[in-house]
């Protein structure tokens, strides 16, 4: 199974993020670092500046395909090769809505302009996926002719765009099967998170037969974003039992990179490596913690670069306060520890905020004096 990321390409196609030439190489080195197999980093088309910063990633000489994206046309194939990339995207509109909207002569010239271009990167030498865009809503006997013609020509893969995110796993499953049955091309993911299943649907594809999946880190891309780099990998490692390392302190380095460069926050409790995921908070879950540190957690924090917490809150109990005063270095007295512990709530509830240590020190010494 192979990561293609495509932060450099789509990730920057967000609302509101542009990379800087700069940025784009600290991005491009760190997710080698971080285990990509593939990375899709541009789109030569849009002129001399994107040219140009390709051809800088290149310069780097990572020993992994880096691959731009193209629209099925000579034109912007040219573009690419100018670039002296090895590897392209050809991309097409496959469902009926995207080729009545973009093509007048519907979906004979859509075959037409993509034969031209697989002829040319076929002399060139080129490594070609074809990207069927909106194929979750294409009929899939066009699908069937799509990867037939790219098989005759040279391709070797065909990626699977579930380009506004309506796929269920279910559904992904069974056609991604039927796909893989045909044994034209091989099949690429491609997918987005507009229902919030992009990386579900991503895996979903991978369980079907399909050998590579399309990842933005942190999930960056149009809308509601992609499958994220981070959620795939670690699903590669700790689900599928993939022998891939896990670089916890480059993983966290590459976040912050691409959150400081497309400035975009992600929420706390992001999967993997949302900043609070590992705080336990319930008083039954630190019970649990303290006993046993797997009890509650499918990973550790230290494997993604991050730190377990015990937040003294609302849901606290007995348990997480008992474990803060041991490390204050008191013997902890149950009857003063039950008796703070609803003052412990209210204060929290009233103030929206939770306990400093040096607060539960206060509020524990002042109780044990008869002061609360």
């Amino acid at each position: 199974m192979l990561i293609n990321d495509t932060t450099l390409r789509d990730g920057e196609q967000a609302p509101y993020v542009a990379f800087n030439t700069k940025e784009k190489l600290k991005i491009a080195l760190s997710l080698f670092k971080n285990g990509a197999d593939e990375l899709e980093v541009g789109i030569p088309a849009m002129g001399k500046k994107e040219q140009d910063d390709i051809r800088e990633i290149l310069s780097l000489r990572l020993p992994i395909p880096i691959m731009t994206w193209n629209r099925a046309s000579v034109k912007d194939l040219e573009s690419s090769l100018e670039c002296g990339v090895k590897a392209v995207d050809l991309s097409i509109p496959v469902s009926d809505i995207m080729i009545t909207t973009k093509y007048k002569s519907g979906k004979a010239e859509v075959l037409k302009q993509l034969e031209k271009c697989l002829i040319l990167a076929k002399q060139e030498g080129l490594f070609v996926c074809i990207g069927g865009e909106d194929s979750s809503r294409a009929d899939v006997n066009f699908l069937k002719d799509v990867m037939r013609l790219g098989s005759e020509f040279g391709a070797k893969r065909f990626r699977y765009c579930d380009t506004i995110g309506i796929m269920k796993p279910h559904q992904i499953y069974e056609i991604i099967s039927y796909l893989v049955s045909l044994k034209l091309l091989d099949i690429e993911m491609h997918t987005h998170n507009d229902f919030g299943m992009a990386t579900a649907n991503a895996i979903t594809g991978l369980e079907a037969g399909a050998v590579s999946v399309n990842t933005t880190v942190i999930g960056l891309g149009e809308r509601a974003g992609n499958a994220s780099f981070e959620q795939v990998l670690m699903a590669f490692t700790e689900l599928f039992g993939e022998k891939r390392e896990i670089k916890p302190m480059a993983l966290r380095d590459l976040v912050r990179l691409v959150q400081n460069a497309a400035h975009h926050q992600i929420s706390p409790n992001m999967p993997i490596v949302g900043k609070n995921i590992f705080s336990h908070e319930s008083g039954i879950h630190v019970n649990g913690m303290i006993k046993n540190e797997k009890t509650y957690e499918a990973f550790s924090p230290r494997s993604v670069g991050l730190r377990r917490s015990y937040p003294i809150g609302k849901h606290s109990g007995s348990s997480t306060l008992e474990f803060y005063i041991k490390k204050m270095g008191f013997t902890p007295d149950k009857e003063v520890i039950t008796a703070i512990l609803p003052m412990v709530r209210e204060i929290v509830t009233k103030r929206k905020k939770v306990l400093t240590q040096e607060e539960l020190r206060s509020l524990y010494v002042g109780a044990l004096r008869g002061e609360c």
